[in-house]
């Protein structure tokens, strides 16, 4: 077996050791899943921690993303719509946006009682700033991956994905 050289964090540790101690079966595939949460932790934190410095959340980095992507700016359920949530979260998220000066409400063209939302100039200028520094961060979470290596990575993700939701059917309550 690989040895790792991640650090899990203290909660899968804990309880990593408790399922050592009860001898449980396929301690090895638990430490698998504890190290995936804790990859996928870290991750977010330095997503959280590279989005800060310029006022956003992920959330309103999606809605940024989506929104410059869209030169004749798109309605707020579009919005959620294409960010997978819910109308009200997205009014949160452009009330913030809208604080920072980033985006502008404006009544439709077509239709005055409807609001198309877009990017002001300081939003198109964070949005270059921003989606250029993720490319980076993200191209460098995996830089030290061959292209056989990703390819093999992504794979056997799909294949643990594939188990997500039946894993656990038909198992004693």
């Amino acid at each position: 077996m690989a040895t790792s050289i991640m650090v899990l964090e203290q909660k899968y540790q804990a309880l990593l050791q408790e399922a050592q101690r009860r001898q449980l079966p396929d301690v090895a595939g638990i430490r698998l899943c504890f190290q995936t949460l804790s990859l996928a932790s870290a991750i977010d934190r330095d997503c959280a921690a590279l989005l800060a410095p310029h006022g956003l959340s992920e959330g309103r980095f999606v809605l940024l993303f989506l929104l410059d992507a869209a030169s004749e700016g798109l309605a707020p359920n579009a919005l959620a719509e294409q960010a997978g949530v819910t109308r009200a979260t997205v009014t949160g998220l452009l009330d913030g946006l809208e604080r920072e000066a980033l985006i502008e409400r404006r009544a439709d063209a077509s239709d005055r009682r409807a609001l198309r939302i877009r990017l002001t100039r300081k939003g198109k200028q964070t949005a270059k700033k921003v989606f250029d520094q993720h490319g980076r961060w993200i191209a460098g979470l995996f830089g030290n991956l061959s292209p056989s290596e990703r390819e093999q990575l992504a794979c056997l993700l799909d294949k643990v994905a594939e188990n997500i939701g039946t894993s656990w059917r038909g198992m004693p309550q």
